[in-house]
């Protein structure tokens, strides 16, 4: 590719999404002939350059980023190493259970207790299990340091409000289920949310503030005062004391991501094909197909499968490298490659509901509520702030690239068609395709991608969401859509579905024909996250 950008066919040979992703001809893409656009000579991935002037390392890569506007870059925090001879013994207990998938790891279960030997790696610490002395691997998201509140079954370290809000309300869970989460504006307090019911509202959640003292115990109420988190969850557990529900169970907690299919992978990205089972076909795109899979009939695995001489295996993997560095929990996960023979097999995350589009359109996802809506957009809205946050543009940001799993979990997929950036713009080369209902004036006309333009095709997304996956623009082609826009024609509220006049207006702002005054993805992602469905007050009182 040299230092020239991407062609359509290009782009398209790196995507990773499910049937959906990728561009449609005719209704949904459109030829542009540029006079010569621009070429943007920063070297990068598959081409003249060398790849370290397109990624900077992080220079926090190893702390646990806890954005103020919420979203977490997890990347698991970096401890102090453990040198030899060090005469301190630490210990930690397990969160979940967990199976060996290779001779270097170690199995074990909840509760289980091992000494940690070395914490150096990036996902995994070597550690001895204290019961069955067996030493190796284990995955560093799994386990908390013993006797720590992160060791308790009702503390969430890196859930928001609203998620908070989803995980309790889920059907299993009694009334009076709870959680205790650190504070979002108090950097030494938490909240307690709790499972409560009404006859006039059915199920919600209601939200208390556990403030600390001077002398580091906490309280909810001034007149009950509490040496330590624990002692006030006990004392709760047992006389709600003002609370709306005694405290009956703390809430489930979701298994983290393992981001290697095994410890011996974490720095490799070829695999060997006879390690996949193919499955179940999921659908086709335009330079293959889609699997549901498993590695070593084990670990569950969706598999793109690419057509013999689609792409350049060489600039996919130089890509693939990059991609790798870059991880979030609304971000999919990309496991491995099978490039040594054709077809390709692209190895990522499995997300069990498929693409946010055909969810909305034909899946369960037809009977979504409001706040079910509220909660994918600001899902991807995190996704996003992360992406922004590390100069990455996504370049096709749509619901067709956004896999929904089990509780309406969202991630971001194919943001593999993104280019690492040193500056504002990525020009792709005259002649490239645009899925030009999703691309802002700018990206279509000029041939300029930034991450604002990411924030246009963002409020297009919204439209998709809130209108259950309705195509956008209706009833116009995309000749017609782009003379439109560039005559100032915004898509009207919509008059068959429910939108808020503020979403509604927020929805503009992205549209704005000035990119720099496009909002950021930190703010829609404060936005959404701080968004109230119902009248609610945000945080409960108890009286003395």
């Amino acid at each position: 590719m040299g230092n020239k950008c991407c062609s359509k066919r290009q782009d398209q040979e790196l995507a990773l999404g499910y049937p959906g992703g990728g561009y449609k001809k005719g209704e949904n893409s459109f030829s542009s002939n540029m006079s010569g656009g621009p070429k943007h000579n920063g070297g990068g991935v598959g081409g003249g350059g060398s790849l370290d002037s397109r990624y900077t390392p992080d220079p926090n890569r190893g702390q646990l980023i806890k954005h103020p506007k919420g979203g977490v870059d997890i990347i698991r925090p970096r401890t102090t190493p453990l040198h030899p001879g060090l005469s301190t013994r630490r210990v930690v207990v397990a969160l979940y259970n967990y199976n060996a998938r290779e001779e270097t790891d170690v199995s074990f279960v909840k509760g289980d207790r091992m000494e940690v030997l070395d914490d150096t790696e990036s996902d995994w610490w070597r550690v001895v299990h204290l019961r069955t002395r067996q030493e190796g691997l284990i995955p560093w998201n799994f386990v908390a340091e013993d006797r720590s509140v992160n060791s308790e079954d009702w503390f969430f370290e890196n859930v928001s409000r609203k998620e908070a809000d989803k995980l309790l309300l889920a059907t299993e869970n009694p009334r009076g289920t709870f959680l205790v989460r650190p504070s979002e504006h108090n950097p030494n307090g938490f909240s307690l949310s709790v499972k409560d019911w009404e006859e006039t509202r059915g199920y919600h959640v209601k939200h208390y503030k556990i403030k600390p003292l001077d002398n580091g115990g906490y309280y909810i109420a001034t007149n009950q005062t509490f040496p330590s988190l624990p002692a006030l969850v006990m004392a709760y557990s047992k006389n709600a004391l003002g609370l709306c529900h005694v405290l009956s169970s703390p809430c489930p907690k979701p298994q983290p991501q393992v981001w290697d299919l095994g410890p011996e992978l974490r720095d490799k990205w070829e695999i060997n094909r006879n390690e996949i089972q193919l499955i179940r076909k999921l659908g086709h795109g335009n330079f293959g197909e889609v699997y549901y899979g498993k590695w070593r009939n084990n670990i569950e695995v969706a598999v793109k499968t690419l057509r013999e001489g689609t792409m350049s295996t060489q600039a996919f993997l130089q890509e693939a490298a990059i991609m790798k560095k870059f991880r979030h929990s609304r971000l999919v996960a990309l496991y491995a490659v099978c490039s040594k023979e054709e077809p390709i097999y692209i190895v990522q995350e499995y997300m069990s509901k498929g693409s946010l589009l055909d969810y909305l359109r034909t899946g369960d996802g037809q009977f979504l509520q409001f706040e079910d809506l509220i909660y994918i957009a600001a899902q991807v809205a995190s996704g996003m702030e992360y992406l922004e946050l590390k100069q990455l543009i996504h370049r096709d940001l749509a619901a067709r690239n956004v896999l929904i799993g089990e509780n309406n979990i969202a991630k971001i997929c194919d943001f593999g068609l993104a280019r690492v950036i040193a500056d504002d713009e990525y020009c792709p080369k005259q002649g490239s395709r645009f899925p030009v209902k999703w691309t802002a004036p700018e990206a279509i006309v000029y041939g300029k991608f930034s991450i604002k333009s990411d924030v246009w095709s963002y409020g297009i997304l919204l439209m998709e969401l809130f209108t259950y996956g309705q195509v956008p623009y209706p009833g116009m082609h995309s000749r017609e859509v782009i003379e439109q826009i560039e005559r100032g024609y915004r898509m009207p509220k919509p008059t068959n579905h429910h939108l808020p006049d503020d979403i509604y207006a927020l929805m503009l702002k992205c549209w704005d024909a000035i990119p720099e005054k496009r909002p950021t993805f930190e703010f829609l992602n404060h936005y959404f996250q701080n968004f109230t469905v119902t009248s609610e007050v945000p945080y409960r009182e108890v009286q003395d």
